[in-house]
């Protein structure tokens, strides 16, 4: 053989070789270089390429930019409108009702593929619920100890959500961060034995990459497990003759923002495994790229209707709004019994988080539709989300909602001039309209109003702001501050609103504090020194309560949880006067409601059934004529002060249009979000918001289910999901300049030492544009909520 011939040779058997290698290292991942214990060993099974796997197709060659950025946490922002949806068609069948033996007599496990293949094609919920009848029927079968069939379904629908949320968040990781090529393998399990061959940890992975070793994790959801995690510290720091772990990266990949928990420990461990492999790398990443999980349902006669935003007696609403809300605890310990629940079956719906995720006591309402007679109204709410809902779980969410809800029925059957409450020693039989007393609503709004009193005496602490500012400005009577009497009560503030897409957008409603001068005739105890002032000391003082104290305690009423109910039923009020416009216009089902006065469907609920307003009243009264609150003034005896405040009216409601231009700039993704929240849940992108939605029961007047409706929208990633969104309503008609609709009397007491609006006519709305959301309303003269009187009395206190 010819020296040529032999190098030829050589060199084709190295290039062979090289070759080997490279196989050998995309089969095992990259080789040690230090043996571990003897016997110690790892073992890597399972495994399929992702891009044939979950995209169906196969990739020649692994592209540079395949998976996770770099750095330790990486927050991908791939769109204004991202999202995906999944099939959650089992939720629409909440209500089939138990079998009969008969009926479980008719099917059989074998039946399923039958049924389903008979729902697809018929649309008809009775082949569905033999489907669901046939499923039962194998589990009854199989299981030693077989559930109740209630207990069953929700099983059912939680599994469901679990494996289609799930399946689809896979194929989109794959798709969003290019692990396709050769390179990727899915569903590896790693497992890693001691030296006796006993297994101490098994994991299984949603990707590998065999040639870098990165390791990857698909979380929908954003949160860790506690198992996982125990296994991959102990993966991670396996170094054996044929594997090397430690120089490996695991990236959790996820579309939501992972919580707390998440980022604490996963934090901890890479800054362990840093400085144990002395790399400035991080060996654990986050790879965030924010997308909404949206999961579709049909409606049908077998969806779970919920007793809110619905005109029609019995008709109720559907929705993930209702679902979650009435799925959530009354209480923190069932909450968190439910939340254990949710973390067992792996299922915490489309959020990720079950209702325990929500923080209910943020729920307001953000959108209404235009109510079209004989047609379900659409509405959106909007709550934020809790920061760790398996330690601390958000619940009351029932009862927040019907509150909603109830309050909107209460603003649109009562007429204006019955709005209002008045906390008046003076006036111990005018405290609020009766049928208003007999609401939630109206309980809400005569307790903020007690509240608010409350707060003012804080405010006044002279040791500390904006108490110290106002006592050392303050007039002086012998050395102490004094000031006049007056009152205060809680008014709307300017509405910021948009109509578009058929319906009403309520972007920020605020509440305003106003004070003004009072005098009252029931006796107190202690001293009056305001007698002692002249009346240009009594109008600074007022200027000096509306300078420093009134700010303080509106940004109370507008930030602080104690008055959320007082938030949550202003919301409503916007959106029931929007409803009252639209249906002056044109006749909907909520027209026999607005101005009868009758509230019967819709009176005081749960723990507040037996509520009475004189219980407040005679607190208020307790509390002028003996005080609350006790300061020291700084001349060497004690003082005490008490002070009084009251009133609250929401007749009027000023309103501002924002412009197209301003609503697409700062809300860019709420008419999505809002519309896709009326059928399944979702969040603002980039935030800590959930929008819950429904509309109206889907049955007709003949108690069939109205037909399917025709999906829009973007198509979904995976199964077919059944019953998207309905087509969206028409744009409403151009607004009228006057009316309202109103068609009954008044009927209300005003309270006396209230005045009319000095404004009169309609409120300013803000806008060139007349959209007149309040022009019926504003026209009404109604009762400005009778406040109470401050007074400051002094007594000398026990000296010790």
């Amino acid at each position: 053989m010819s020296t040529s011939i032999r190098q030829r040779l050589k060199r084709r058997l190295s290039a062979a070789l090289a070759v080997v290698s490279s196989v050998a290292v995309l089969l095992v991942g990259l080789p040690s270089v230090a043996s571990a214990a003897p016997g110690d060993y790892a073992k890597i099974t399972g495994g399929k390429r992702c891009d044939q796997t979950h995209l169906k197709r196969t990739v020649p060659r692994t592209p540079n930019n395949s998976g996770a950025p770099t750095g330790q946490h990486h927050w991908t922002k791939s769109g204004p409108d991202e999202e995906y949806y999944y099939n959650n068609s089992y939720k629409g069948f909440e209500n089939v009702p138990a079998p009969t033996a008969a009926e479980l007599g008719q099917v059989t496990g074998a039946d399923i593929d039958k049924w389903d293949k008979a729902y697809a094609a018929s649309r008809d919920p009775e082949d569905m619920r033999k489907a669901i009848y046939a499923r039962y029927k194998r589990h009854r079968n199989e299981s030693n100890n077989p559930k109740p069939f209630g207990s069953w379904k929700v099983n059912l629908i939680s599994a469901q959500v679990s494996k289609q949320k799930g399946g689809v968040f896979e194929v989109k990781a794959v798709q969003d961060f290019n692990m396709v090529g050769p390179d990727w393998l899915c569903e590896v399990t790693i497992e890693i034995f001691d030296k006796d061959g006993r297994k101490i940890a098994s994991r299984r992975y949603d990707s590998y990459n065999q040639r870098t070793g990165e390791l990857g994790e698909f979380k929908s959801d954003g949160k860790r497990k506690p198992a996982q995690l125990r296994a991959d510290r102990i993966i991670l720091r396996h170094k054996d003759a044929k594997y090397d772990f430690t120089r490996h990266r695991l990236t959790m990949f996820t579309s939501e923002k992972p919580n707390g928990a998440t980022l604490r420990d996963y934090k901890a461990e890479n800054d362990k495994l840093r400085a144990e492999r002395g790399t400035g790398n991080n060996p654990i990443r986050i790879a965030e790229r924010r997308a909404t999980a949206k999961g579709l349902w049909p409606q049908t006669k077998y969806t779970k209707t919920y007793n809110v935003f619905n005109p029609l007696p019995n008709r109720g609403t559907q929705g993930p709004g209702a679902s979650l809300a009435y799925g959530s605890g009354r209480n923190p310990d069932q909450a968190r019994q439910l939340q254990n629940q949710y973390l067992a079956n792996n299922a915490r719906s489309a959020l990720g988080r079950g209702p325990g995720g929500v923080d209910f006591s943020t729920l307001e309402l953000q959108y209404v539709g235009n109510p079209v007679k004989g047609k379900a109204l659409d509405y959106s709410m909007k709550a934020d989300l809790v920061p760790d809902e398996d330690d601390n779980p958000g619940w009351g969410g029932q009862a927040k909602l019907e509150l909603a809800s109830d309050a909107l029925f209460t603003w649109l059957a009562l007429t204006p001039d019955r709005q209002w409450v008045n906390l008046n020693p003076d006036q111990p039989d005018t405290i609020m309209d009766k049928a208003f007393g007999e609401t939630d609503a109206g309980r809400v709004l005569l307790v903020a109003d007690m509240e608010m009193k409350r707060d003012f005496s804080r405010a006044m602490d002279p040791k500390k702001s904006p108490g110290k500012e106002f006592m050392d400005a303050a007039p002086k009577v012998d050395g102490v501050p004094c000031w006049g009497s007056g009152r205060n009560w809680i008014v709307p503030g300017r509405a910021k609103v948009r109509e578009q897409d058929g319906g009403i957008y309520i972007l920020d409603a605020p509440l305003e504090v106003n004070h003004a001068a009072m005098d009252f005739a029931t006796p107190v105890q202690g001293e009056d020194c305001s007698k002692k002032l002249s009346k240009e000391e009594k109008e600074r003082s007022h200027r000096l309560i509306t300078r420093y104290l009134v700010p303080h305690v509106e940004k109370q009423i507008n930030t602080d949880p104690k008055y959320a109910d007082l938030r949550r039923v202003y919301k409503s009020r916007v959106a029931a006067e929007w409803i009252r416009q639209q249906d002056a216009r044109k006749a909907t089902d909520f027209r026999p409601i607005i101005n009868s006065n009758n509230l019967k469907r819709w009176p005081l609920r749960g723990e507040n059934a037996h509520w009475d307003k004189r219980t407040v009243w005679q607190e208020m009264v307790k509390s002028f004529t003996k005080g609350d609150f006790t300061y020291e003034w700084p001349l060497g005896d004690g003082r005490i002060y008490t002070f009084f405040v009251g009133g609250v009216d929401f007749a009027k409601v000023p309103k501002r249009n924002i412009t197209g231009i301003e609503f697409t700039a700062q809300h860019r993704e709420l008419p999505r979000a809002t519309k896709d929240s009326v059928r399944t849940e979702t969040s603002a992108r980039d935030s800590d918001t959930a929008f819950l939605g429904g509309n109206g029961s889907a049955l007709t007047d003949d108690g069939k289910p109205d037909p399917t409706p025709t999906p829009t929208g973007p198509t979904p990633t995976g199964p077919t999901p059944t019953g998207p969104t309905d087509p969206p309503t028409s744009p409403a008609p151009d607004p009228t300049e006057h009316g309202n609709g109103d068609t009954g009397g008044s009927g209300g007491a005003t309270p006396p030492a209230n005045r009319p609006d000095p404004d009169g006519g309609l409120a300013d709305t803000g806008s060139d544009t007349p959209i007149g959301l309040i022009s019926g309303l504003a026209a009404a003269i109604a009762a400005t909520g009778a406040a109470l009187v401050w007074r400051m009395r002094r007594r000398r206190t026990v000296q010790e």
